[in-house]
C-alpha cells in the first residue's frame, strides 16, 4: 500500500506497469473499509484510462475484469466468485488468449468472452 497524492499515484502506478507487462492488467480500487471491518465500500477500475485515442475492440480487457473480481471479494462478499474470475484470466493468459499490448492478435471481444468461458466452467 502507498498512501499519496494522486499525481503521483499516476505516475507510481504507471512505472509499476512495467513489471507485469502492461499497463492493461492492472486493476485499481479505491476502498473505505465499513465498520463491520470485513467489507471494504470501494470505486473499483482498471489502472489505465478510457483510451479514446485507442483501435475499437483492441483494448486489453483483463484490468477492468479483473477491477470486477476485486469488487465482488472486497465489497459483495463473494471471494469464491472473485478467486473464479482471477483463475479465468490466468487459464486464458497461460493459453496465449492475449491483445496486441502483451504480444497477441486478439480482440477485446475475443478476450473477453474467453474469460467469461473460463469462468462458467470454473463455476459450475
Amino acid at each position: 500500500i502507498i498512501i499519496t497524492s494522486n499525481m503521483f499515484g499516476d505516475i507510481i502506478s504507471d512505472e509499476a506497469s512495467d513489471i507485469p507487462g502492461s499497463l492493461g492488467l492492472l486493476p485499481s480500487a479505491s476502498l473505505a473499509s465499513l465498520p463491520d471491518k470485513n467489507t471494504a465500500f470501494g470505486l473499483y477500475e482498471p489502472c489505465h484510462g478510457s483510451a479514446p485515442d485507442l483501435p475499437k475492440n483492441k483494448v486489453n480487457p483483463i484490468a477492468t475484469i479483473l477491477s470486477a473480481a476485486m469488487m465482488l471479494k472486497l465489497s459483495l462478499n463473494l471471494p469464491e466468485e472473485g478467486k473464479a474470475i482471477e483463475d479465468a484470466v490466468k487459464k486464458v493468459l497461460d493459453a496465449g488468449i492475449r491483445t496486441g499490448d502483451l504480444g497477441g492478435s486478439n480482440s477485446t471481444t475475443e478476450v473477453g468472452d474467453a474469460v467469461a468461458e473460463e469462468v462458467k466452467k470454473i463455476l459450475a
